[in-house]
């Protein structure tokens, strides 16, 4: 059986935690789960020529992420990550070499052929590589999800940038924090995380709405109406960083495998729990596979 192909558009950095630097990026995070639960995965990005960008090539191999990365002349891109009660708080770096993707008859040739694109807000906040991503969706072929995982961090978005997302996607994932942003952004106030999530679905016509509640719970609506809803497992916390990419990684790559709605949704919430208890976004899987967590707190 031929494997989906899923690709990530945008940031491929290094996370430079008080311990020290450990490479990301949600979008290269993504793809590692991804392609952990059976999908074809592809990051593209860009780095720097320079010592970190070597060495961030030579860690996303390690990791056996498949990658079509870009060299140019401004610098790899770094965060510095603070952990606070093991949250991350991230400081992103401006204008660094994945803020400057060449569209390129390369990567629109590997596009045309995806079962899923991945996509959020930050790899698109510079005006260079905004253009790049959105030239290169309207090359996705037809019936080809499109992950919006908006990921909003800093001043890095704006409401026009949102609403150009969205009308790109037809799986759009958020986070409570980011729902409370929105309801304001978009004038929905007052209304329940349920109604707010059906708005979206319907206003920009999604397959999907993904809301994840941190330690609470995870929902996902489709437009056939059917939702699945799993409270989070409780598993002993070593951090957080990558936990809500290995959740939409996971979703993508048993759903373009033929997983029903619950399943891919219970799989995400494994892989994410597990995430959580491990330092990085791209631990090893355990041989025996990951534990069914879902299992203890929902009494299964």
């Amino acid at each position: 059986m031929t494997k989906p192909i899923v690709l990530s558009l945008g940031e491929l950095l290094w996370d430079m935690l008080p311990t020290g630097k450990r490479a990301g990026g949600a979008p290269v995070n993504f793809i590692y789960h991804a392609s952990m639960n059976g999908a074809e995965g592809v990051a593209i990005s860009a780095v720097g020529e320079d010592e970190l960008g070597d060495e961030l090539l030579a860690a996303t191999e390690a990791a056996g992420i498949n990658s079509m990365v870009q060299r140019n002349a401004w610098p790899t891109g770094t965060v510095d990550v603070a952990l606070k009660n093991g949250i991350p708080e991230y400081t992103i770096v401006k204008n660094v070499a994945w803020d400057h993707i060449l569209y390129t008859r390369q990567l629109i040739e590997v596009v045309e052929k995806a079962d899923a694109i991945c996509f959020g807000t930050l790899g698109l906040r510079s005006p260079e590589s905004h253009d790049t991503i959105i030239e290169l969706l309207k090359h996705a072929k037809k019936g080809a999800m499109k992950f919006f995982d908006i990921n909003l961090r800093g001043d890095h978005y704006s409401k026009e940038l949102i609403e150009e997302l969205l009308g790109q996607a037809t799986v759009f994932k958020i986070n409570d924090d980011e729902l409370f942003l929105l309801r304001d952004m978009f004038d929905i106030r007052g209304t329940s995380d349920d109604n707010a999530c059906r708005w979206f679905l319907d206003t920009f016509d999604l397959d999907y709405v993904i809301l994840t509640g941190g330690a609470s719970f995870s929902t996902i609506m489709s437009k056939t109406g059917e939702t699945s809803t799993i409270n989070t497992p409780r598993v002993e916390v070593a951090d957080t960083v990558g936990a809500g990419d290995s959740f939409s990684g996971t979703f993508t790559g048993k759903l373009l495998n033929g997983a029903t709605l619950k399943e891919a949704h219970r799989a995400a919430v494994n892989t994410s729990a597990f995430v959580c208890t491990q330092e990085g976004a791209w631990p090893a899987y355990p041989e025996e596979g990951i534990p069914d967590y879902c299992q203890i707190i929902n009494g299964e």
